[in-house]
């Protein structure tokens, strides 16, 4: 499954900075049963939009890393907080198959 949420950044903050707070909490939250990576993506004209994706084998697996808490990972949200606005998208079943040019793969 993905986990999808939009991150607006703002002023005074980058997109860099944010992003090395978000790589060092998805270090940690990689570390669980289920998680199989995650991209952040900058909306294309708009460096203060971002765009986060978690895979997850299931629902249940993120979810019992949700209700974990982790006290490293929450000072880093905690962190970078007042400098961002997180809105979740949802959460989203994966495909149940993918069409790819040929010699690519997922």
């Amino acid at each position: 499954m993905k986990y999808i949420f939009q991150v607006r950044i703002k002023e005074g903050y980058t997109a860099e900075d944010y992003a090395e707070a978000w790589v060092k909490a998805s270090e940690t939250i990689q570390r669980a049963p289920g998680a199989r990576g995650t991209e952040l993506h900058r909306k294309i004209g708009d460096d203060k939009t971002l765009i986060a994706i978690a895979s997850w084998d299931s629902k249940a697996q993120r979810d019992a890393m949700e209700n974990q808490h982790n006290p490293d990972v929450a000072e880093i949200i905690r962190g970078a907080a007042p400098f961002c606005e997180i809105t979740a998208l949802g959460e989203f079943e994966d495909p149940e198959w993918v069409v790819l040019p040929p010699g690519k793969t997922t």
